[in-house]
């Protein structure tokens, strides 16, 4: 049976609101290296880098949901165009 691994004496983990990590991930989204950013905020940049990893899911999922409804509108308008331009070229 494996023993959980000690924490040394006075370190414990800290939590951090989601108002703080979406501060200092904007921050990064902004141009901000991560060193800059977890030397101002006085974090570990391991801890950014997690956060990073952590939202990029999210942020694919709304992008491919944005590009998916634009495509749809594409579609649809060059459906509009087809139907236009065949009425269009009718013989007379």
């Amino acid at each position: 049976m494996k023993k959980a691994p000690q924490q040394p004496a006075g370190k414990t983990r800290r939590k951090y609101d989601d108002m703080f990590k979406q501060q200092a991930l904007q921050m990064l989204r902004l141009g901000q290296p991560v060193p800059v950013v977890a030397q101002a905020l006085g974090i570990g940049e391991g801890v950014l880098y997690k956060w990073k990893q952590a939202q990029r899911p999210v942020a694919l999922d709304q992008e491919l949901e944005q590009l998916r409804a634009r495509l749809k509108q594409v579609e649809t308008e060059r459906d509009s165009l087809k139907k236009a331009l065949s009425i269009f070229c009718r013989p007379t």
